[in-house]
């Protein structure tokens, strides 16, 4: 039950710490296995503290104060829970605070969440949805910035919970396009948090260490006086992906200075590269800071994504954790050379002595944003498959592994996080995550900040993209716009279509021109293309790809059910496809039995197993298909004010919610190039 301000100044002036931020996966699977993942962390990384994040809207309430109870209880980890206050119950909030003294969690990080938007939510009656009246029902009527969370719990409840605040190293930024980006804008505000009663600063993740180190700089010369004592802890995201790394940055706002994109962009088709380069990179930011004299113990947090592997790689080059028996050859749990930097492989700790060639090729600059529609997944490289079972028996020789007597032994966990032996490459087999279209097993499966349904831009700007559609044909036509290239974003889609969807362009627009069909995510087949291949190339040089065509829709509940379905039933084409489809109301129909996957892209390489980034099954498409259709009701919201146009448009979006069916078609006839869209054109 300690505060992390505590812990912080029980450490000598010139300690180190630092500190992981973990989000609720969306499976139920995931979750397990992301209880399985923490235990096996908080043994190895020893971290000061853990976050656990919240929800926008408390979306994922539950299973946030689910996931903090078995950090602080079951782990004995400090926990910190984020907090959001704005467009939610505000009962929510103090059942929250209330849990959370209940299992002892002392700290808070208090958030503010999207801006307030009670007007979109509100009912014809004056509440506001899932809510009563008054404080019962909004908590926007008591909150409407993050400072008003740090005085309510002050209020509340004293000086019992260590109360934390965000702070943005380059300027917070609240519309998606912000023409002023600075932090002295925000000074003033951070000021009054502080004043108000806050007790440390979390910072937005960066990778411009110069920004951070100036930003600190100023808080710690401030005329206020307010930030001379008070811990400011930088946040770091270890680099997972090229494609993440955009979509967080473009998210989030963070810069990305040349010399280290220029780093990234080399290597942008390999996602080992990636993590070896990422690796490096935020090593040097750690470095770079680390370097100023120290007056106070020195923090980082890090963003885990609920992922192990890079962390660990980062926090022990660092020397962030420390030595693991000091004076004897156990001093490094993790050899430095494999992955993440060239050579050959040999394990340390008398673990296993076996070589691995992990040569780095040089090769194209390639863009592996593998969906052709307008989806914004992206494939990953899953190495190994998962664990059939946590309790499943693997002998010591079998793992190359001491015997269990030793097994639990930090050294050994610790080269287990990195992804050591049979072991280690079992515990870290969802390095690569694929976002909706990765494994629903993994614990860092859906959104990646975990932050729940959102468009990822403001009302203002989402009017602009989209304006006010008062018709199918209105709405089809964005969707032929973004498939041409013509249109940035869509609801489902945060960025631009890729280099695929050239190939399969025609066939898209036909089926939305033609059927009125709308494709939210799809690729063509592809025959063992080289990975260096300009657009569908990925992973290593010297392999093949492969890829099933899939194509997912949103399509008229008749049309689903007198057409499409009756059509993929057939005798001539059943053999040929796998489908799942459901609907706004739950139901749920499918091709295929409950634990049927479907691998739509593998890929074949020298020294690997086959390898298969982006795969359909029932247990993740039942949770895109909520996701899905709860960004029809987000967008629905954007044309809350009253008035002809948003009445109108407003009206369409909900029948398109209610009426419509989101489908997702595999043919698996990966040779055959025109097969899935002959289908779907004669339904």
């Amino acid at each position: 039950m300690e505060k992390i301000t505590d812990k912080i100044a029980a450490l000598p002036k010139d300690g180190i710490y630092f500190s992981l931020e973990f989000f609720p996966p969306k499976t139920q699977m995931g979750f397990s296995n992301l209880q399985a993942r923490l235990e096996r962390m908080s043994r190895a990384l020893r971290p000061l503290f853990v976050t656990v994040t919240w929800g926008a809207g408390g979306s994922t309430s539950s299973k946030s104060l689910e996931l903090a109870e078995i950090c602080q209880r079951q782990l004995g980890l400090t926990t910190c829970l984020h907090l959001t206050c704005t467009n939610m119950r505000f009962k929510l909030i103090d059942e929250a605070l209330e849990q959370a003294k209940a299992l002892g969690i002392r700290n808070i990080l208090a958030l503010r969440g999207d801006p307030p938007r009670s007007e979109e939510y509100r009912l014809k009656d004056g509440t506001v949805e899932d809510g009563g009246k008054g404080k019962e029902g909004d908590s926007n009527e008591e909150f409407t910035w993050a400072i008003d969370l740090v005085r309510y719990i002050r209020r509340m409840y004293g000086d019992y919970f260590c109360i934390g605040v965000a702070a943005y190293p380059e300027g917070h930024a609240d519309e998606s396009y912000p023409e002023v980006q600075d932090p002295l804008l925000d000074l003033p505000y951070l000021v009054r948090k502080v004043q108000a009663g806050a007790d440390f600063i979390m910072t937005q993740l960066f990778y411009d260490a110069d920004a951070y180190t100036s930003f600190e700089k100023m808080l710690r010369e401030h005329d206020s006086d307010a930030f001379r004592g008070i811990p400011i802890i930088p946040g770091l995201m270890p680099i997972q992906s090229y494609q993440i790394l955009k979509r967080t940055t473009k998210l989030s706002h963070a810069k990305l200075p040349p010399d280290i994109l220029g780093r990234l962009e080399g290597v942008k088709g390999d996602d080992e590269a990636i993590k070896r380069v990422g690796v490096d990179i935020i090593s040097e930011i750690v470095e770079d800071i680390k370097g100023a004299k120290p007056t106070r113990p020195r923090g980082f947090h890090f963003y885990t994504l609920n992922l192990e592997k890079a962390l660990a790689f980062i926090l022990e080059r660092t020397k962030l954790i420390p030595p693991i028996t000091p004076g004897s050859n156990d001093d490094s749990a993790i050899d430095d050379s494999f992955p993440f930097s060239n050579g050959a492989h040999v394990h340390t700790n008398g673990v296993n002595n076996t070589e691995e060639n992990n040569q780095t090729h040089s090769r194209k600059e390639l863009d592996r944003r593998r969906l052709s529609s307008t989806t914004s997944a992206h494939n990953r490289i899953i190495v190994d498959p998962p664990p059939s079972s946590h309790t499943s028996t693997i002998s010591s020789s079998e793992a190359g592994h001491p015997t269990s007597s030793t097994l639990a032994s930090r050294a050994i966990t610790l080269a287990i996080s990195s992804g050591e032996g049979s072991l280690g490459r079992e515990a870290t087999w969802d390095d690569y995550p694929n976002g909706r279209f990765g494994d629903a097993r993994s614990p860092a499966y859906g959104e990646i900040d975990g932050y729940g349904t959102s468009l990822h831009v403001s009302i203002a700007y989402a009017r602009q993209l989209w304006g006010w559609p008062s018709t199918r044909q209105d709405i089809g036509k964005l969707f032929v716009r973004h498939v041409k290239g013509e249109l940035e974003s869509l609801p489902w889609s945060e960025g631009d279509v890729n280099a695929e969807t050239a190939v399969i362009r025609n066939e898209l627009v036909a089926l939305i021109e033609k059927r009125g069909w709308w494709t939210v995510a799809s690729q063509p087949s592809v025959d063992g293309v080289s990975s260096s291949d300009p657009i569908f190339g990925w992973g290593p040089a010297g392999g093949f790809i492969f890829q099933k065509s899939f194509v997912e829709l949103f399509l008229p509940s008749k049309d689903w059910k007198a057409y499409l379905r009756p059509h993929l039933e057939s005798a001539d084409v059943k053999g040929d496809v796998s489908w799942y489809a459901g609907n706004a109301a739950g139901e749920f129909e499918s091709s295929e039995g409950t634990e049927a996957v479907n691998a739509v892209t593998w890929g074949a390489f020298p020294g690997k197993e086959i390898v298969t980034p982006t795969i359909i099954e029932e247990v993740s498409f039942r949770a895109w298909m909520e996701e899905a259709f709860g960004i029809w009701a987000e967008w629905e919201r954007v044309y809350h004010m009253r008035g002809k146009g948003n009445e109108e448009t407003r009206k369409l979006l909900r029948e398109c919610t209610e009426g419509c069916w989101l489908v997702n078609v595999i043919c698996h006839g990966y040779r055959e190039e025109g097969r899935l869209w002959e289908i779907l054109m004669e339904a």
